[in-house]
């Protein structure tokens, strides 16, 4: 159970938040795997080095193979040479992981489970934006005493008026319900989230995959 505010900041009621998704214990070990294979999926992976075979030039012997004093070359783009080809170099890859997605879910379960034990969940009865306004959008954060990284979980990006009041704020994260995953919840200090925005999170994650119950998740991937 939560407070439940008004974005002047006065407490207006409680909300009881899913106890499937804010109140597991969190595993550590699959939040640090989820994040890391996320961050990884992140990469361009397009790094790229040419061989020998790629360098322009270099068709030519530089100098006869016996009588010079000099090592025998056949190009002057091996390797050896400056401008030559690099060897073992890097060429394009994906660097993304495949990751169970019970796995994901317990991770992300997991993080939301950390900011609510620490009090680093606030809930809005709305977010009550009448028309676009970065300054309402600083004072609403200001009077709900959350600085720092702060993730804002709109219902959706069609909420064009809150989307665009917090998208200015330097420190703010905006997602949609849809979105929030383990690594944007664990980068941040604080969880903003309105009524709406909440019930969507809990049903979008409201079930477990192939029908299985929540216990048997944590059981599967328990480290």
């Amino acid at each position: 159970m939560v407070d439940l505010f008004h974005k002047t900041g006065e407490v207006v009621g409680s909300v009881e938040l899913d106890p499937n998704l804010f109140g597991i214990e969190p595993n550590m070990a699959v939040m640090y795997q989820v994040v890391v294979a996320q961050r990884a999926a992140a990469r361009a992976g397009t790094h790229k080095t040419k061989t020998r075979a790629q360098v322009r030039g270099g068709g030519a012997k530089p100098w006869r193979q016996k009588g010079t004093g000099r090592a025998r070359q056949g190009s002057i783009r091996s390797p050896q040479w400056v401008g030559g080809g690099v060897v073992h170099g890097p060429t394009p890859r994906s660097y993304a992981q495949s990751t169970p997605k019970k796995m994901v879910r317990l991770a992300l379960r997991s993080a939301l489970s950390d900011r609510a034990q620490t009090d680093r969940v606030r809930v809005l009865d709305e977010f009550g934006f009448a028309h676009p306004s970065t300054k309402e959008a600083k004072a609403l954060l200001a009077a709900l005493s959350v600085e720092k990284r702060v993730v804002v979980v709109l219902h959706s990006f069609s909420d064009e008026n809150s989307w665009k009041s917090f998208r200015n704020l330097p420190l703010v994260h905006i997602l949609s319900a849809d979105q929030v995953n383990t690594y944007d919840v664990l980068r941040s200090d604080w969880l903003v989230f309105s009524q709406e925005s909440l019930s969507a999170l809990s049903t979008c994650f409201s079930g477990t995959p192939e029908g299985s119950s929540a216990d048997s998740v944590e059981k599967e991937v328990a480290v």
